[in-house]
């Protein structure tokens, strides 16, 4: 019955061409709300044929491509939008989006930058808190921690209870090796939200570089409980109980994220640490060849397959 009405809802391709602009805005927001996505592509073709200057069109066109995971079109069609109606906030905001997708982190940052310069200051708090979120990721991305942090800790002012805030504020600190203030973000974000894998991941992360191996171990234990196929929450965990004293338990949790990652020199080369330890002298070579075997076919520059020290 729903699409029954909605095929009643919206008209014949050969009707679109009588409807007035404001009847195919309507039609064309009613096909984007109800996630008919190849139409709403169909009649904001129409419309920006039909009125070729009006950003709005062009705005709603270019989320309907991006919805349908047609980036090169949405951003088109979202630029093209942005240079009619240049303080439009909307239009810069799903751009961003569209240039974080794509993983051009400067301009999106740009783009974020002028939908917060344009937002109105009544507008929803939760959107102006997540565009302030996007951009501190953005910044994050572009290697400017710092800006992040600040773009984090804006977004919490604005809404203090959005969503992975103090997870986002927590992993800027962790870039720039202040673990303590990590530590604190994670916890805050899991006593807000509850347990997350990631959350929980990077506050066991963060313990184990610190050097609270104990504390690390039961983060990382909760963390294989919430994601048992994440390799690199079984390595922080292998590396945490061998560093805590824990031989016989790393080296089962090291082999887990050996066999989760069999390309990752570091399980090898952390196993072997751990082989050593325990007497298992002929398993620890069989590794250190393993590890060696990996690390040399990587790049040069790669260092780490996982992107993290020995």
């Amino acid at each position: 019955m729903v699409a029954i009405s909605f095929l009643l809802s919206i008209p014949a391709p050969a009707q679109t061409l009588n409807l007035t602009l404001a009847q195919t805005r309507q039609q064309l927001l009613q096909a984007l709300d109800s996630g008919q996505l190849r139409d709403a592509i169909l009649l904001g073709e129409r419309a920006v044929s039909r009125w070729p200057q009006d950003a709005q069109f062009r705005h709603d066109l270019g989320v309907a491509y991006l919805k349908s995971g047609d980036l090169k079109q949405a951003r088109e069609q979202l630029t093209r939008a942005r240079d009619l109606d240049p303080k439009d906030s909307a239009t810069h905001f799903d751009l961003a989006l569209v240039l974080l997708s794509e993983q051009d982190y400067a301009a999106a940052a740009d783009a974020l930058e002028a939908s917060i310069k344009f937002s109105h200051s009544n507008s929803n708090s939760n959107a102006n808190a997540l565009a302030h979120i996007l951009l501190g990721r953005a910044y994050l991305n572009s290697n400017r921690s710092l800006q992040a942090i600040d773009e984090f800790k804006t977004a919490l002012k604005v809404d203090p209870a959005v969503k992975l805030g103090h997870y986002h504020l927590g992993f800027a600190y962790f870039s720039l090796g202040r673990n303590d203030e990590a530590i604190g973000e994670y916890k805050e974000e899991i006593r807000q939200s509850g347990d997350s894998p990631a959350v929980v991941y990077e506050l066991g992360r963060s313990l184990l570089e610190a050097g609270k191996y104990d504390a690390a171990v039961t983060y990382l234990e909760r963390g294989t409980e919430l994601d048992a196929q994440n390799a690199d929450v079984w390595y922080c965990l292998g590396k945490a109980q061998a560093l805590s004293g824990q031989p016989a338990q790393a080296e089962s949790a090291l082999r887990k994220a050996a066999e989760l990652d069999p390309k990752d020199p570091g399980a090898h080369y952390q196993l072997a640490r751990v082989l050593e330890k325990l007497g298992k002298a002929e398993e620890a070579r069989s590794e250190r060849q393993r590890f060696a075997e990996l690390k040399k076919a990587q790049p040069a520059s790669a260092g780490m397959a996982t992107g993290r020290d020995q």
